[in-house]
């Protein structure tokens, strides 16, 4: 129950600081976005992020939004990657992107072993289902799933509880 609160704190307190500094967060998804052309092979210009909550954590898919089969042989490649080292508590990718105290990072670095992970490829991209019973585990997966969403702006759409 401590770590929930935990994050919940954090992540209310990143809400915060990204609610009062509109310029702020402008330039922070501009970073984001800088630093994911490092690790994502695919155009972020043309995917769309997609990050779904459920009852037992969630679900992250990447789609093509032109349906280039490049690019969704590039989203699919790079999901696939991504999926193999989740399993292995590897986050490290996430962590370059959008930085080591990511909110909800931590606690899924430490405790990958409980969330059951499925990776599947979609007709114009990929995605990753995070599934598990631990509450903390799912409080992480959304916060994690929030914070993605407020780092990629305008290429990544939310949903779920």
């Amino acid at each position: 129950m401590m770590k929930k609160l935990q994050l919940l704190a954090l992540f209310f307190a990143l809400f915060g600081v990204v609610a009062c500094g509109g310029g702020q967060h402008q330039a922070r998804q501009q970073e984001v976005a800088e630093r994911g052309e490092t690790v994502m092979p695919f155009d972020l210009e043309r995917t769309t992020h997609i990050f779904e909550k459920t009852e037992f954590g969630g679900v992250q898919q990447v789609l093509s939004d032109d349906d280039d089969a490049e690019q969704i042989a590039l989203i699919q490649s790079h999901l696939e990657e991504e999926f193999e080292k989740f399993k292995q508590g590897d986050f490290s990718d996430p962590a370059k992107i959008h930085g080591h105290d990511m909110p909800g990072l931590e606690v899924l670095r430490t405790d990958y072993a409980a969330i059951e992970l499925a990776f599947r490829e979609l007709e114009s991209g990929a995605e990753i289902t995070y599934t598990t019973g631990d509450e903390t585990l799912i409080t992480a997966i959304h916060i994690w799933f929030d914070a993605q969403l407020m780092d990629h702006g305008r290429h990544a759409q939310g949903h779920g509880q």
